[in-house]
């Protein structure tokens, strides 16, 4: 009887998952026609100084081959390019950027400290970032796209950002983000929306989408996301970048809004660095985790002596978007370059519990006494009804995004905390989790999707709201991923794939992720004109 009821379960998971993969090609094929041939040229790249990665910038800086200041204008001139078409950054300083750069710029030719003391103490002093908008920078609004916070300042940094500055990084500007950073497209009722620098029409993911983005069109030399269900990844993907999402706690969570309302989800969101250049995880890791000693990022890692497992698909969710052909070749790509150039045989593995990765996470995020989502839009002042700010949001009225809308009517649905079906998503995370690590050991990696297809169009994702599961997945298994980029698809929109390792071996991630940048090519600028 028992097997009876699994193999009809078995039938009706693949039946509705042709139904929604039919619903799905409907849609795409009706949004293509609505955004077809409404394509906006964005500048291409003429500043060649833009190309590299923020740790050539720094060691340029340092012995005088260029200046902080030439530095900083030529990422003002980018942003001043660019943001017209994409909408990327919200917010400036670039007046005090200037001072901080001409300080740096004295204090190189004061000669008071030398090139050694200079990489050492300060490794990216000169070297302009963003951040998204709702990591604090002070002085700059720290709204989380939330309406009611457009008039909230910053009072100090985040810790994050202090470390950065006190590495002699200068923070230009923010970037922008989804309302109260949940949702994976970046849009909000107070900076707009953000488009994709490889087709203004497709979306550039969230939270982290503007940061995502101001890295692809290259407007700063590195960036910092924070992530919780995959904000760092989702966007690092859409925009053909690295992103690195750390281990736990490694990186401290002050200043970020909003904050975590339990002591698990304070485990699943981590702050970490988003970048062009594989060569800058490492170092802006060490600055953002006060190189931590549990990390051991000093160690060397070879690249023989790793363990590849994959993994090409969830194993077919109902509700979740299949795995498109362009991104399953990856796997095969990465396969074959392992074996031919290090002679490593990756194993395939087929992880079952991928499949329930949705409602783990649901179940996983869900507090005992932590405040509702109508009481964070309000800033934690009372709490909004979201039926009357429908009627509103239909006559363009209210001050929040359909999406944020939906999350609050939609919040009560599913499992309570605590109840059976709670308990049965927390201990089945549990059982994954330890099945994951039992598989990875202290020396192994999985390769797996970052999403099932490359960025969509605007406003799609709310036909497939579940994608993301993706990503979310690894945050409440509470490991560290990097995502990848792995050039273009058929469309010319960027793919790649994470890579993830045990806790505290972001290192192993990080030298995947040089390996197959040396191997793949990495990011692929959207359009030079040199």
């Amino acid at each position: 009887m028992g097997n009876q009821n699994n193999l009809w379960n078995d039938y009706q998971r693949r039946f509705l998952k042709i139904v929604f993969g039919f619903l799905e090609c409907i849609v795409q094929f009706l949004f293509g026609l609505v955004y077809g041939g409404k394509k906006e040229a964005m500048p291409p790249i003429t500043d060649l100084m833009l190309l590299e990665s923020a740790s050539s910038i720094a060691l340029k800086i340092r012995t005088k081959k260029i200046t902080c200041e030439q530095v900083l204008d030529s990422f003002i001139t980018r942003i001043a390019e660019v943001n017209p078409v994409l909408n990327c950054v919200v917010a400036d300083r670039f007046d005090d950027a200037r001072k901080e750069a001409q300080a740096a710029d004295q204090l190189i030719k004061s000669g008071t400290m030398s090139e050694q003391q200079l990489e050492k103490e300060k490794p990216f002093l000169g070297v302009p970032f963003t951040t998204k908008d709702c990591i604090a920078v002070k002085g700059l609004i720290h709204s989380s796209g939330l309406f009611c916070r457009k008039h909230i300042r910053a009072e100090e940094d985040a810790a994050a950002i202090k470390r950065l500055r006190q590495a002699g990084a200068i923070p230009i500007g923010l970037t922008n983000v989804s309302e109260l950073c949940m949702w994976w497209e970046s849009a909000n009722n107070i900076h707009g929306r953000t488009n994709n620098p490889y087709d203004v029409s497709r979306i550039v993911g969230g939270s982290s989408g503007g940061e995502g983005c101001a890295q692809a069109c290259a407007a700063s030399a590195f960036g910092v996301g924070s992530d919780i269900g995959g904000s760092i990844r989702m966007p690092a993907f859409f925009n053909g970048i690295f992103g690195h999402m750390p281990t736990p706690l490694s990186v401290p969570l002050s200043g970020q809004y909003p904050s975590p309302v339990s002591e698990e989800q304070e485990r699943f969101l981590r702050i970490g660095p988003m970048c062009r250049r594989a060569e800058d995880l490492l170092p802006l890791l060490k600055v953002m985790t006060n190189n931590l000693p549990a990390l051991r990022l000093d160690d060397p890692v070879d690249i023989k002596n790793i363990k590849f497992h994959y993994q090409e698909s969830d194993g077919g969710s109902k509700m979740i978007s299949a795995v498109q052909p362009d991104i399953r070749e990856l796997f095969g790509r990465v396969c074959l370059h392992l074996e031919k150039a290090h002679n490593i045989k990756a194993n395939k593995v087929s992880l079952k519990r991928f499949i329930k990765s949705a409602p783990m996470w649901f179940a996983n995020m869900k507090s005992p006494n932590g405040p509702t989502f109508a009481e964070q839009l309000t800033n934690l002042e009372g709490k909004i009804n979201p039926w009357w700010e429908l009627v509103k949001w239909t006559f363009r009225q209210s001050n929040h995004s359909f999406v944020a809308l939906a999350t609050c009517l939609i919040e009560k649905g599913g499992c309570r905390y605590g109840d059976e079906k709670y308990q049965y998503l927390v201990e089945e995370r549990d059982a994954f989790r330890l099945e994951v690590l039992d598989l990875l050991g202290d020396d192994g990696v999985l390769l797996y999707p970052t999403h099932p297809t490359s960025a969509p169009y605007h406003h799609e994702p709310l036909v497939k709201p579940f994608n993301f599961a993706y990503t979310g997945v690894i945050n409440v298994l509470k490991l560290p991923a990097t995502h990848i980029p792995m050039g273009l698809d058929r469309n010319g929109l960027p793919i790649g794939l994470q890579v993830i390792s045990k806790e505290n071996n972001d290192r192993l991630c990080i030298a995947v992720a040089r390996e197959l940048e040396k191997a793949f090519g990495g990011w692929v600028p959207p359009e030079i004109d040199a």
